[in-house]
Protein backbone atom coordinates (compact mmCIF):
# COMPACT_ATOMS: atom_id res chain seq x y z
CA UNK A 1 0.00 0.00 0.00
CA UNK A 2 1.62 3.62 -1.06
CA UNK A 3 0.60 5.13 1.58
CA UNK A 4 2.54 3.20 4.07
CA UNK A 5 5.35 4.17 2.09
CA UNK A 6 4.89 7.74 2.39
CA UNK A 7 4.43 7.57 6.29
CA UNK A 8 7.58 5.61 6.20
CA UNK A 9 9.25 8.54 4.05
CA UNK A 10 7.94 11.15 6.66
CA UNK A 11 7.93 9.75 9.83
CA UNK A 12 11.91 8.29 8.77
CA UNK A 13 12.58 12.00 7.77
CA UNK A 14 11.01 13.29 11.25
CA UNK A 15 13.38 10.53 12.89
CA UNK A 16 16.57 11.33 10.95
CA UNK A 17 16.09 15.16 11.22
CA UNK A 18 14.92 15.47 14.81
CA UNK A 19 18.36 13.66 15.77
CA UNK A 20 20.49 15.76 13.17
CA UNK A 21 18.40 19.30 13.92
CA UNK A 22 18.95 18.41 17.90
CA UNK A 23 22.69 18.00 17.34
CA UNK A 24 22.72 21.74 17.42
CA UNK A 25 21.37 22.65 20.75
CA UNK A 26 23.42 19.83 22.25
CA UNK A 27 26.37 21.19 21.53
CA UNK A 28 25.66 24.73 22.86
CA UNK A 29 24.50 23.23 25.92
CA UNK A 30 27.64 20.77 26.52
CA UNK A 31 30.27 21.68 28.99
CA UNK A 32 33.08 22.35 28.31
CA UNK A 33 31.33 23.42 24.63
CA UNK A 34 31.86 20.36 22.13
CA UNK A 35 32.95 20.71 18.49
CA UNK A 36 30.13 21.23 16.67
CA UNK A 37 32.56 19.53 13.47
CA UNK A 38 32.22 16.47 15.63
CA UNK A 39 28.59 16.06 16.84
CA UNK A 40 26.89 17.49 13.72
CA UNK A 41 28.88 15.15 11.40
CA UNK A 42 27.83 12.25 13.43
CA UNK A 43 24.29 13.55 14.27
CA UNK A 44 23.28 13.50 11.38
CA UNK A 45 24.84 10.03 9.69
CA UNK A 46 23.58 8.14 12.79
CA UNK A 47 20.24 9.99 12.41
CA UNK A 48 19.94 8.58 8.47
CA UNK A 49 21.36 5.04 9.71
CA UNK A 50 18.70 5.12 12.53
CA UNK A 51 15.83 6.10 9.80
CA UNK A 52 17.29 3.31 7.54
CA UNK A 53 16.79 0.71 10.41
CA UNK A 54 13.41 1.93 11.26
CA UNK A 55 11.95 2.70 7.70
CA UNK A 56 14.14 1.78 5.02
CA UNK A 57 12.56 -1.60 4.59
CA UNK A 58 9.32 -0.21 3.79
CA UNK A 59 10.05 2.76 1.74
CA UNK A 60 13.47 2.57 0.15
CA UNK A 61 14.51 4.91 2.67
CA UNK A 62 15.33 8.11 0.51
CA UNK A 63 14.78 10.67 2.91
CA UNK A 64 16.84 13.03 0.20
CA UNK A 65 14.27 14.79 -2.45
CA UNK A 66 17.82 14.55 -4.24
CA UNK A 67 17.78 11.17 -3.83
CA UNK A 68 14.23 10.47 -4.88
CA UNK A 69 14.77 12.53 -8.17
CA UNK A 70 18.10 10.44 -8.66
CA UNK A 71 15.28 7.07 -7.74
CA UNK A 72 13.22 7.87 -10.43
CA UNK A 73 15.77 8.53 -13.16
CA UNK A 74 16.99 5.33 -12.96
CA UNK A 75 13.13 4.12 -13.00
CA UNK A 76 13.34 2.80 -9.47
CA UNK A 77 10.65 5.22 -8.39
CA UNK A 78 7.35 6.02 -10.58
CA UNK A 79 6.98 9.46 -11.37
CA UNK A 80 3.80 9.95 -8.78
CA UNK A 81 5.36 7.72 -5.92
CA UNK A 82 8.46 10.19 -6.32
CA UNK A 83 6.81 13.30 -5.85
CA UNK A 84 4.47 11.97 -3.01
CA UNK A 85 8.21 10.39 -1.58
CA UNK A 86 8.93 14.48 -1.38
CA UNK A 87 6.44 15.96 0.07
CA UNK A 88 6.29 13.39 3.41
CA UNK A 89 10.33 14.44 3.28
CA UNK A 90 9.55 17.94 3.47
CA UNK A 91 6.79 17.73 6.04
CA UNK A 92 8.64 15.23 7.97
CA UNK A 93 11.83 17.80 8.06
CA UNK A 94 9.21 20.95 8.84
CA UNK A 95 7.74 18.73 11.49
CA UNK A 96 11.12 17.82 13.11
CA UNK A 97 12.20 21.73 13.14
CA UNK A 98 8.97 22.47 14.75
CA UNK A 99 9.32 20.23 17.74
CA UNK A 100 13.09 22.02 18.42
CA UNK A 101 11.54 25.25 18.18
CA UNK A 102 8.76 24.27 20.38
CA UNK A 103 11.01 22.09 23.13
CA UNK A 104 13.93 24.55 22.41
CA UNK A 105 13.94 27.56 20.66
CA UNK A 106 13.39 28.79 17.64
CA UNK A 107 17.51 29.96 17.95
CA UNK A 108 18.25 26.44 18.64
CA UNK A 109 16.54 25.64 14.85
CA UNK A 110 18.13 28.87 13.07
CA UNK A 111 21.55 27.86 14.28
CA UNK A 112 20.93 24.71 12.15
CA UNK A 113 20.31 26.79 8.75
CA UNK A 114 22.17 25.98 6.24
CA UNK A 115 24.44 28.99 4.77
CA UNK A 116 27.83 29.55 3.24
CA UNK A 117 30.53 30.30 5.42
CA UNK A 118 31.43 33.97 5.18
CA UNK A 119 34.17 33.80 2.86
CA UNK A 120 32.19 31.20 0.53
CA UNK A 121 30.26 33.59 -2.22
CA UNK A 122 26.72 31.97 -3.08
CA UNK A 123 27.85 30.31 -6.37
CA UNK A 124 30.44 28.72 -4.53
CA UNK A 125 28.54 27.19 -2.16
CA UNK A 126 26.13 25.77 -4.72
CA UNK A 127 29.46 23.85 -6.85
CA UNK A 128 30.29 22.79 -3.55
CA UNK A 129 26.41 21.17 -2.79
CA UNK A 130 26.35 20.44 -6.11
CA UNK A 131 29.78 18.31 -6.06
CA UNK A 132 29.12 16.56 -2.69
CA UNK A 133 25.28 15.78 -3.85
CA UNK A 134 26.83 13.89 -7.28
CA UNK A 135 29.42 12.20 -4.77
CA UNK A 136 26.41 11.07 -2.23
CA UNK A 137 24.17 10.06 -4.87
CA UNK A 138 26.91 8.02 -6.90
CA UNK A 139 27.12 5.64 -3.88
CA UNK A 140 23.88 5.75 -3.00
CA UNK A 141 22.86 4.24 -6.85
CA UNK A 142 25.81 2.15 -7.38
CA UNK A 143 26.29 0.66 -3.82
CA UNK A 144 22.23 -0.30 -3.48
CA UNK A 145 22.00 -1.90 -6.27
CA UNK A 146 25.17 -4.33 -6.39
CA UNK A 147 25.44 -4.68 -2.47
CA UNK A 148 22.05 -3.77 -0.32
CA UNK A 149 23.19 -5.15 2.96
CA UNK A 150 26.30 -2.73 2.57
CA UNK A 151 24.20 0.19 1.64
CA UNK A 152 22.88 0.27 5.24
CA UNK A 153 26.21 1.41 6.55
CA UNK A 154 28.08 2.51 3.49
CA UNK A 155 25.46 5.65 2.63
CA UNK A 156 25.28 6.86 6.56
CA UNK A 157 28.79 6.85 6.57
CA UNK A 158 28.99 8.50 3.65
CA UNK A 159 27.28 11.61 4.57
CA UNK A 160 29.18 11.98 7.65
CA UNK A 161 32.23 12.29 5.13
CA UNK A 162 30.84 14.62 3.51
CA UNK A 163 29.65 16.66 7.00
CA UNK A 164 33.47 16.53 8.03
CA UNK A 165 34.48 17.85 4.30
CA UNK A 166 32.05 20.71 3.63
CA UNK A 167 30.19 21.81 7.26
CA UNK A 168 32.02 24.81 7.48
CA UNK A 169 31.98 25.99 4.01
CA UNK A 170 28.35 25.39 3.16
CA UNK A 171 26.79 23.63 6.26
CA UNK A 172 26.57 20.53 4.25
CA UNK A 173 23.41 20.01 3.26
CA UNK A 174 23.08 17.85 0.25
CA UNK A 175 19.48 17.47 0.96
CA UNK A 176 16.82 20.14 -0.02
CA UNK A 177 14.67 18.51 2.87
CA UNK A 178 17.08 19.40 5.68
CA UNK A 179 17.41 22.55 4.82
CA UNK A 180 14.09 23.65 4.06
CA UNK A 181 13.03 22.41 7.44
CA UNK A 182 15.13 24.40 9.13
CA UNK A 183 15.35 27.35 7.15
CA UNK A 184 11.53 27.78 7.77
CA UNK A 185 11.06 27.17 10.73
CA UNK A 186 14.15 28.90 11.95
CA UNK A 187 12.60 32.48 10.05
CA UNK A 188 15.78 32.88 7.40
CA UNK A 189 14.55 31.62 3.86
CA UNK A 190 17.68 34.29 2.21
CA UNK A 191 20.05 31.49 1.01
CA UNK A 192 17.80 28.58 0.92
CA UNK A 193 17.66 28.52 -2.88
CA UNK A 194 21.09 27.23 -2.54
CA UNK A 195 20.48 24.15 -1.15
CA UNK A 196 17.55 23.21 -3.50
CA UNK A 197 19.21 23.81 -6.74
CA UNK A 198 22.87 22.52 -5.49
CA UNK A 199 21.14 19.22 -4.35
CA UNK A 200 19.07 18.66 -7.22
CA UNK A 201 21.81 19.32 -10.01
CA UNK A 202 24.40 17.21 -7.75
CA UNK A 203 21.74 14.62 -7.79
CA UNK A 204 20.39 14.19 -11.88
CA UNK A 205 25.04 14.66 -12.17
CA UNK A 206 24.90 11.69 -9.29
CA UNK A 207 22.86 10.02 -11.68
CA UNK A 208 24.88 10.16 -14.49
CA UNK A 209 28.22 9.36 -13.30
CA UNK A 210 26.15 6.24 -12.12
CA UNK A 211 24.87 5.27 -15.18
CA UNK A 212 28.12 5.66 -17.37
CA UNK A 213 30.27 3.42 -14.33
CA UNK A 214 28.22 1.22 -14.17
CA UNK A 215 25.89 0.86 -16.97
CA UNK A 216 22.89 -0.90 -15.59
CA UNK A 217 25.09 -4.34 -15.73
CA UNK A 218 24.19 -6.76 -13.28
CA UNK A 219 27.38 -8.25 -13.18
CA UNK A 220 29.06 -7.67 -9.29
CA UNK A 221 32.10 -5.77 -9.04
CA UNK A 222 35.51 -7.26 -8.39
Amino acid sequence: MNARKYLAELLGTFMFMMIGYMSIPAFQHSTPPASNLLVVPFAFGLGLLAAIFAFGGISGGHFNPAVTIAMILDKRAPLVEGVAYIVAQIIGAIAAAVVVMLTVSQAAVAGGITKPAADISDLSAVVIEIIFTAIFLTVILIVSKRNGTMAVLAIPLTLVAIHFAIATTTGSSVNPARSIGSALVGGDLDKLWIYIVGPVIGGIIGYGVYKLMDGGAEDPLV
